[in-house]
């Protein structure tokens, strides 16, 4: 069996986290709720949430699907270096920021998705994953070989004993019947 890459799914947690924090933080704010204030830091923190997983990392094979649109997040999280290709770190952050989310019933949801999200990265980074970017490969076209001439007889083609006989007299010409046919007069 594979190892299992912990990374991968934190990251999809994480988001998903941000997601839910960023959607309390507003109802929050929205109905004035009693500690509206914790809203307030709820939808900054699942707007840097969102941004900080957006883009996806590479797998240890190599491979990986990029989110649509993630190239320009990828350039701004791999410009930071340390602090968020490490999965210390993003643990570590993602725990200091959904404290402040416990406070609020809105925001306690997003709060508890992001804290399973820091352990997830937890468990990541003492595996040694670390985050590595997936880049735009260029694509080398492969010069064609030779190209093939198209068949000569359209489908269906009959095997080439079956096929018509080209045969001076009528009689010589047809196929040849397996089933023998009579005439019933």
């Amino acid at each position: 069996m594979g190892r299992i890459e912990w990374a991968m799914w934190a990251n999809e947690q994480a988001l998903a986290a941000g997601l839910i924090l960023l959607t309390g933080g507003i109802v929050g704010v929205a109905g004035q709720f009693r500690g509206w204030e914790f809203a307030a830091y709820a939808v900054a923190a699942g707007v840097f949430v969102c941004l900080l997983e957006y883009p996806r990392g590479r797998r240890a094979k190599g491979t990986g699907v990029e989110r649509s649109g993630q190239y320009c997040f990828t350039v701004c999280v791999k410009a930071f270096g340390p602090l968020t290709r490490n999965y210390y770190v993003r643990a570590f952050i993602h725990a200091a920021i959904c404290v402040p989310g416990g406070f609020m019933l809105a925001t306690v949801l997003g709060c508890v998705c992001l804290g399973i999200a820091s352990l997830i990265y937890l468990a990541a980074a003492i595996r040694g994953e670390k985050w590595e970017p997936i880049l735009p490969r260029k694509e080398v076209r492969k010069p064609v070989e030779s190209i093939k001439n198209p068949p000569q007889n359209p489908p269906p083609r009959p095997p080439a004993e079956m096929r018509k006989k080209h045969v001076d007299d009528l009689e010589g010409a047809g196929y040849d019947n397996p089933i023998t046919v009579t005439d019933e007069k």
